[in-house]
């Protein structure tokens, strides 16, 4: 059985966990910020940190959007990508439109039984 001192353990070493992580992905993005991009093909933890600050400026961007009330980039059509969710948007708009024919049909049905 579990007590209040277990729970609040585990607790405590999630955060620790989850902090040493955080801390570790800021020392990371702050060495990616000082790289080019050829340095980041040097070795994987080049690339690591690279990546990392890539990451993170476009988080910067997206957080920036969202707090304008936009996101641009889920309105830009680019390639293969957005055909694909066009297709798939038409599709469940015609699955829609047959699911509410039959909920129709049923309710029509109902009345007359």
């Amino acid at each position: 059985m579990l007590t209040n001192t277990d729970v609040m353990k585990f607790l405590a070493v999630w955060e620790l966990l989850h902090e040493s992580a955080d801390e570790a992905l800021k020392a990371g993005i702050a060495r990616g910020e000082d790289t080019t991009q050829g340095e980041m093909n040097a070795d994987k933890g080049a690339f690591v940190d690279g990546l990392a600050a890539m990451v993170n400026a476009r988080k910067d961007i997206l957080k920036a959007e969202l707090a304008a009330g936009s996101d641009e980039s889920l309105e830009k059509d680019e390639g293969p990508a957005a055909e694909a969710v066009a297709e798939l948007r038409f599709e469940v708009a015609e699955l829609r439109g047959r699911l509410e024919s039959m909920n129709a049909t049923l309710d029509a049905l109902a009345t007359k039984l």
